[in-house]
């Protein structure tokens, strides 16, 4: 597993903003970065992800509200995350493969808690 470098989780209003970023070693190239998200009783689920070549998806809870985006050259990718609902609380993991590697890599988590 390659080691994930995470940031930009913390507490914000209904409706506020946050940026989640994700690094990883200059030595690994990404094909696909993205976040998942898991909330207390629920099961862990796709938030957003980033090919290397910029394709992207989104869960549809949050469609119009996220944007992700990469750097290619730093490995690193950025979550915008807009508009933010209550039910977007969750720890958010950033969650990476690469050419070099076999296996997934996840980050440790970075919560995001959003109050109405």
């Amino acid at each position: 597993q390659v080691r994930l470098v995470e940031s930009g989780g913390g507490l914000v209003q209904a409706g506020g903003s946050l940026r989640l970023s994700c690094a990883a070693p200059s030595i690994f190239s990404f094909t696909a970065m993205g976040w998942y998200r898991q909330a207390p009783g629920k099961q862990r689920e796709l938030v957003a992800r980033i090919s290397s070549s910029g394709s992207t998806n989104y869960a549809d809870s949050v469609k119009g509200r996220f944007t992700i985006a990469r750097d290619n050259a730093k490995n690193t990718v950025y979550l915008q995350m807009n508009s933010l609902k209550p039910e977007d609380t969750a720890v958010y993991y950033c969650n990476a493969q690469f050419h070099e590697t076999l296996r997934d890599s996840w980050a440790q988590g970075t919560q995001v808690t959003v109050s109405s």
